[in-house]
């Protein structure tokens, strides 16, 4: 069994995936798997990735399902890997040519039970870094690391795939966005990541992605948004302000549902009473966007 899984969520993108398996083609280091979760696409994705199968070039496995949106890509993805690390790498992005080398490299001299992984940088086509660098320190959590080190921008998490598996992001039916940081925070309570100032992915934002549509996006899956600002609300490490400022989401999120109740519901009333009047002005807001 190889040691790294790649795995690559796709939904009707057979245009552009050939990016990110010609870049797994010239990869320095061959100890990895591709494993291509394809969430019920329409396109030719299912023909193409078996005409790269046929070709046996490099290990893939492919698994077909039903359209859910990229959390519970994530949810099939883990059910299904077992390999030492996994890596997701987007459909309309690709690896470094050495990036599985470094990820390799560097877990082989600095793994310990007390990480559950990786982070690694992102880059644009250009070279230039996605947000900003990683804090120069030796290991963090990946909440941490956003909300209180400063680190913005999307970057690479490499994952122990035993220690994400267990947390299942939920699904809800109809809805197909929920932020996969979900599963991170929760191994954060167990678990620190090592931290790499090194890129290992280029990233290529798509019109048709979900950063593009992010408003649009957001008002078709309430549920799962309500649920998610429920979690931070209570989440053990959270700052103050960042359960206030998903108290005030709460609360708007809550009054697009026509939530009436959303004041009994929360898991922190006081909490969420004082973010009436910041959720009522986010409403208004949404209401108009998107």
């Amino acid at each position: 069994m190889p040691t790294l899984t790649v795995f690559t969520l796709s939904y009707n993108r057979a245009y552009c995936l050939h990016k990110c398996y010609e870049s797994l083609l010239r990869q320095t280091c061959r100890d990895f798997e591709w494993l291509v979760v394809d969430d019920g696409s329409t396109d030719n994705t299912r023909d193409l990735v078996q005409s790269w199968i046929d070709e046996n070039r490099i290990p893939i496995r492919y698994i077909y399902k039903k359209n859910g949106g990229m959390h519970t890509g994530y949810n099939t993805a883990f059910d299904n890997i077992f390999t030492e690390l996994a890596v997701s790498i987007d459909s309309d992005d690709y690896m470094t040519d050495d990036g599985v080398e470094i990820i390799l490299s560097r877990w082989a001299a600095h793994k310990d039970d007390r990480y559950a992984g990786m982070v690694f940088l992102d880059i644009t086509e250009d070279g230039n870094v996605i947000g900003t660098k990683i804090p120069e320190r030796k290991s963090a959590t990946v909440y941490d690391l956003y909300n209180r080190l400063g680190m913005k921008g999307d970057k690479k998490m490499v994952y122990r795939p035993e220690l994400i598996r267990p947390f299942h992001s939920p699904e809800f039916e109809g809805e197909k966005l929920f932020p996969t940081c979900y599963k991170y925070f929760q191994v954060d309570l167990t678990h620190e990541m090592l931290l790499f100032n090194e890129p290992v992915c280029v990233v290529e934002y798509m019109p048709d992605g979900y950063t593009q549509n992010i408003i649009k996006l957001y008002k078709k899956n309430l549920k799962n948004y309500i649920f998610y600002r429920k979690y931070i609300m209570t989440y053990p490490n959270a700052t103050f302000l960042h359960r206030y400022r998903f108290a005030i989401h709460y609360v708007a999120e809550s009054l697009l549902a026509k939530d009436k109740h959303f004041l009994k519901n929360s898991p922190r009333k006081w909490l969420t009473f004082f973010a009436i009047p910041g959720g009522l002005l986010l409403y208004l807001y949404l209401q108009r966007k998107g």
